[in-house]
């Protein structure tokens, strides 16, 4: 199941390693990685890591890390609903000096949901789709993907159970929820899919 899952980044980090929570008496940490994009965009996605992998590696604001690990979901509960969450899980990390192939996602998991096809005010094609991936213990991370252009097409109408191989990288998208009377800039993490192949 190692291989179903897989993400590898490189940047820098932006602010303090704060406490997360403890599972079975280990710590986790987290903490905020700033990736760049070839286009110039940064990315600022969120890192979890054991307080084990940081015993030998001390993270300060502005270091340049390369990490490998899986990404994880989980669900919080916020403002009378639940929030699907969206954290890379490191598994090493290491300084670097340059950023070669930044961010890289490797997912091979199953639709869980009904792919939602639609087109922005310009007419750019995307199909939001939700990918099950299987680990350990019976357990499933949860992982929102988005595909554009030909890939939305090829996509759209998979169906729920369907087995996909994805590559693609995890962007940060900013995005304004509506709360009553007020606005609010909330930020969505998702992965950018670059190509999708469905198994048989």
């Amino acid at each position: 199941m190692e291989n179903n899952n897989f993400i590898s980044l490189q940047g820098k980090v932006e602010g303090a390693v704060e406490f997360s929570h403890s599972v079975l008496d280990e710590d986790f940490y987290k903490f905020m990685l700033n990736v760049s994009r070839l286009s110039g965009v940064v990315d600022s996605l969120p890192v979890t890591v054991s307080k084990r992998l940081l015993e030998n590696t001390e993270l300060n604001d502005g270091d340049r890390i390369a990490l490998t690990g899986q990404l994880r979901s989980y669900n919080k509960y916020q403002e009378n609903r639940t929030r699907l969450i969206l954290t890379a899980f490191a598994k090493s990390i290491e300084e670097v000096h340059d950023e070669e192939n930044p961010n890289n996602v490797l997912l091979n998991g199953y639709v869980c949901k009904s792919p939602t096809y639609r087109k922005t005010p310009f007419g750019r094609e995307i199909t939001d789709v939700i990918i099950a991936v299987n680990r350990a213990f019976n357990r499933s991370d949860y992982i929102p993907t988005i595909c554009w252009g030909k890939n939305a097409l090829l996509c759209r109408d998979l169906p729920v159970g369907a087995n996909v191989l994805i590559k693609g990288r995890l962007q940060s998208r900013e995005y304004t929820k509506r709360l009553g009377e007020d606005f609010e800039v909330r930020t969505a993490y998702e992965v950018s899919v670059g190509e999708i192949e469905e198994i048989s």
